[in-house]
């Protein structure tokens, strides 16, 4: 009797000094649902840089592999000092992998455990965010997830937007009904993070800038607040909220009038 297949393992995990095509593996920085994150040396231009894998399950998954080589490509479209710049979209032992630019520093979740933001490092943050978006918008791309754990700040203060997996080019000429869709998924289907997402998002509506204006200012709300603006007990509970309620003012009242304007602009249901 034979014995059954070996089953593909879920995580693709590298050990520091695997050779990864072209690369050598360091350190491993994280993990997701998607795959890993490492930390690497291109041998061949002698510098380091982030490689993120994807697991070997996605890969076999279309939906999953669309999302991440949209990522390369959306952020490849973009050259700004505050998107992360990618250098190679790849595919070795059996996986795919993204090779970008290696940015040292911290998230803004991982920022933001330690309580607020003080409010002079939130508008110069917030100020970064906004240029990047501007050059997005300006090419027709809506990124679609923003996120404090999709924005980091270098040790050297530069914010860096990641993960451009849900991001999605408008067309200036739509498709007709029937035929309008995406390289990933239809309209109709939600895409994002609650507790980030725009109503339109939420209720699986067509998006565009506005929709990442929204998520824009929910994080400037958790920056200046140390709070989520709409996160509740469940997922149910707080889409309601993205679709009827206002984020508490009060909690905003140290900031300057111009700044609380500018978060209820964005966050305005129907701007």
């Amino acid at each position: 009797m034979s014995s059954p297949p070996t089953p593909i393992p879920a995580v693709f995990n590298l050990s520091p000094g695997t050779r990864f095509g072209i690369y050598e593996i360091l350190q491993r920085l994280g993990a997701g649902g998607m795959g890993e994150v490492y930390r690497a040396r291109d041998t061949r231009l002698e510098r380091e840089v982030a490689i993120k894998t994807l697991s070997l399950e996605r890969c076999s998954q279309p939906e999953a592999l669309a999302r991440f080589e949209q990522e390369a490509r959306s952020a490849c479209a973009l050259n700004h000092p505050n998107i992360v710049t990618i250098y190679e979209l790849g595919h070795t032992d059996g996986t795919r992998y993204i090779a970008m630019e290696l940015v040292h520093g911290e998230t803004l979740r991982e920022m933001l455990v330690t309580g607020p933001v003080p409010f002079r490092k939130a508008v110069a943050i917030a100020a970064q965010i906004a240029d990047a978006l501007a050059k997005a918008h300006e090419i027709g791309l809506v990124h679609r997830d923003l996120k404090p754990e999709n924005l980091m700040v270098s040790t050297d203060a530069a914010v860096k937007i990641l993960d451009f997996g849900l991001a999605k080019l408008r067309d200036p000429n739509p498709l007709s009904d029937s035929e309008a869709t995406t390289n990933i998924t239809q309209d109709g289907a939600v895409m994002g993070t609650v507790g980030y997402m725009s109503p339109e998002q939420a209720t699986g509506s067509e998006v565009d800038f506005r929709s990442d204006q929204f998520s824009f200012g929910s994080v400037l709300y958790e920056l200046v607040t140390g709070l989520p603006a709409f996160r509740k007990k469940t997922h149910a509970e707080t889409i309601a909220a993205i679709l009827r309620d206002q984020p508490e003012r009060a909690r905003m009242l140290q900031a300057p009038p111009p700044f609380l304007w500018i978060v209820e602009r964005c966050l305005a249901k129907d701007p």
